[in-house]
């Protein structure tokens, strides 16, 4: 926010939002239709638009999970240091380790068990916070004081464009791994009508949890404030600036515990998804077949010991300059979850290229994206216009008119790990195809297929089913189920 400004962050994760929603479309329109292919997401590229393509989107995938492990696990030593800067980071880093290894190698029932008591926490913390906001904001805090629109005013409610534009990165990483909830959704008994449920609820989450509650932190907390993460001070989180500058007690520690939650939360699925991603290349050959090994727990155990020892990364926490390897691999994750999304958006558009060459129809799909082809050709825009941005940002930073070179190989250097496995596949190979022609794509290998007039039939009684509901109901269903 110390960047951009309040408006501006708004702004940024409002538009990181609107291509989010056409990219969990087209996960859904995938996995529903191709629920058998290996790798799901990941794969897609592999199968609709060029192996080398695949191999480096997934493998800065991998990358950026197994670094996103060992961030969140350093966001954790930074968090503590609200309550105690005395004790070393490192200590606090082998805690919360030890914590998400013995979630991760509990298997997938631990995990579970994990994530529903986190994600509870998580969901009361912003719910109180929006109410606790929402008070202070109008005058019922403990100051009395009316505080409004007073910081928009003074220091103002924007810097410049450049600092709307350091707002995409960040807002891919929050947002990151949001695709899991399509795929998941899927899984389900009748996934065409969880996946729109589930991208519904990925809807009201960006509006209210994330919109919400940035547009509450901008009124109660300067952008200018020297304690926010970046500005300088004395860091602390802007969720608890805007209880602590205005005299709210307790609160403050009680979001920067929920906050520490977060990250361990954060950190132990990145764990997990990290070594399942290991094991899906090795099975598609991306990958050593070493790693390829499941037991008989449902765990990838290789994989999973290899990122566990790769998290280890994090004991850079008590490193004299840790916040600035935080930076370097902050953007490292945020551009990696923008090609993950531009693979499975390209994926999509290039089915829909053969779906019609081979004259096949999309009402015989189990699935179909409401957002269409053209969502998945407006969101790879977006991803390419913030790849454009980050460009511009990283060769001249925000509140610098100079070019610096340090500054663009720290902003830039996802694409440049993507350019080099994508080229070092090429060369390895000496593949210098460039794309699968439509004509070459095997539509129908993995393919769940579907009854067409089946789909046809259910599809006449939703629609006369919704045409037959009361006003209020038609609304709540359009707005939530």
């Amino acid at each position: 926010m110390n960047k951009a400004g309040p408006l501006f962050v708004i702004v940024g994760y409002a538009i990181v939002g609107s291509f989010v929603y056409p990219t969990l479309q087209a996960a859904g329109e995938m996995a529903v239709n191709y629920s058998d292919l290996s790798g799901g997401y990941n794969n897609y590229p592999r199968k609709f638009v060029d192996e080398a393509a695949a191999f480096a989107i997934t493998w800065n995938y991998c990358i950026q999970l197994m670094a996103d492990t060992a961030i969140q696990l350093v966001t954790a030593s930074m968090t503590i240091r609200f309550w105690n800067t005395s004790i070393n980071p490192d200590i606090w880093v082998t805690i919360f380790y030890i914590v998400i290894l013995l979630i991760n190698f509990k298997g997938a029932k631990g995990y579970g068990e994990g994530e529903f008591i986190f994600g509870s926490c998580k969901l009361l913390l912003l719910v109180g916070f929006i109410f606790m906001s929402i008070i202070v904001t109008v005058g019922g805090g403990p100051e009395k004081e009316y505080i409004g629109g007073r910081y928009w005013h003074d220091p103002g409610f924007y810097t410049d464009f450049k600092g709307l534009c350091s707002v995409f990165v960040t807002g891919a990483f929050s947002l990151g791994q949001s695709e899991f909830v399509a795929l998941s959704a899927a899984e389900q008994t009748n996934p065409r009508q969880a996946i729109p449920n589930a991208c519904k609820l990925i809807f009201w989450r960006i509006l209210v949890l994330f919109l919400g509650s940035l547009t509450l932190v901008g009124l109660l907390v300067p952008y200018n404030s020297p304690r926010l993460l970046g500005g300088g001070g004395s860091e602390a989180s802007p969720y608890v600036l805007a209880a602590e500058l205005h005299g709210v007690l307790v609160v403050p520690g009680i979001v920067n515990a929920v906050i520490l939650l977060s990250v361990t939360s954060v950190a132990s699925s990145s764990l997990y998804s990290a070594s399942r991603t290991l094991q899906s290349l090795s099975e598609q050959r991306f990958a050593p077949a070493y790693f390829n090994y499941i037991d008989n727990q449902g765990r990838p155990l290789r994989a999973l010991i290899f990122c566990s020892v790769a998290a280890l990364f994090s004991f850079i926490a008590a490193f004299d300059k840790q916040e600035e390897v935080f930076y370097w691999l902050l953007t490292v994750l945020g551009l990696s979850q923008i090609f993950t999304w531009f693979g499975i958006c390209i994926s999509h558009v290039r089915f829909r290229m053969a779906l019609k060459y081979n004259n096949i129809s999309t009402d015989s799909l189990g699935y179909v994206s409401q957002t269409g082809v053209w969502g998945s050709y407006y969101a790879m825009a977006c991803h390419i216009l913030v790849l454009v941005a980050q460009f511009w940002i990283s060769l001249f930073p925000v509140g610098k008119s100079k070019a610096d070179v340090t500054s663009f190989f720290q902003g830039y250097l996802g694409v440049i790990i993507l350019l080099l496995f994508y080229f070092g596949y090429k060369i390895w190979h000496n593949d210098w195809k460039f794309y699968i022609k439509i004509e070459d794509i095997d539509i129908y290998a993995d393919r769940t297929m579907f009854d067409e007039e089946k789909l046809k039939l259910e599809r006449e009684e939703q629609a006369e089913k919704f045409r037959s509901m009361p006003v209020l109901q038609k609304v709540l269903k359009v707005l939530f189920y």
